[in-house]
């Protein structure tokens, strides 16, 4: 079976290697904002980058955030990076206090001193999940200034690089990561992989 990956248009988002490094594992993709053609995929993928406040807002103008919570709802698999991940839980203190989707739980918080995370560390997991029993003790790549302060009953994986803070989580068929696998090299293609197959496949 060949995967397709719909990778959700939101107008916010680092699209181009996303899809590129899932057409490298043999996988389909769609970039798209519309349900039809999403609900075509077996996997969704929110990338993002920047800012919680106007990414929320921008899925909420194309009324994704709905669509997006259906979907989790009916079964469909939904992986989040980076700020991907952080549009996942309840709320964030970026700029004011936000709504997020709700669909992991937990807010998102400023990092401490020194306040922006960039660069490869390591992650190790805090709840064992087959999907990520080979990227523990691996190094990834992040970029960010805000994540998950506090593991919560959804996380799966911890960095303890200026933390610790969450580094993925899941519930059910919602997984997200802090870290760009995208641009993770070997690691993080194995990582997509895996969690590719085993969504689809669970």
């Amino acid at each position: 079976m060949k995967i397709t990956v719909g990778i959700v248009d939101y107008g916010v988002g680092n699209h181009a290697s996303v899809r590129h490094t899932f057409r490298e594992l043999g996988m389909r993709c769609r970039t798209s904002d519309d349900p039809a053609t999403l609900d075509d995929c077996d996997l969704l993928v929110l990338p993002g980058v920047g800012a919680f406040r106007p990414a929320i807002e921008a899925l909420r103008a194309r009324s994704l955030d709905v669509y997006l919570v259906e979907c989790a709802s009916r079964g469909m698999p939904l992986l989040g990076i980076c700020l991907g991940m952080q549009l996942l839980a309840d709320s964030s203190h970026e700029n004011g206090v936000t709504r997020g989707l709700g669909l992991v739980g937990g807010e998102v918080m400023q990092l401490p001193a020194p306040r922006w995370h960039i660069g490869w560390n390591t992650i190790e997991v805090v709840r064992p999940d087959p999907l990520f029993a080979s990227a523990n003790g691996h190094a990834f790549f992040f970029n960010h200034s805000f994540a998950y302060r506090e593991p919560n009953s959804h996380a799966v994986c911890q960095c303890v690089a200026g933390g610790p803070f969450v580094a993925a989580v899941r519930r059910d068929n919602v997984v997200g990561v802090q870290f760009h696998p995208e641009k993770s090299q070997s690691a993080g293609r194995a990582l997509l992989r895996e969690l590719a197959r085993g969504l689809v496949s669970a």
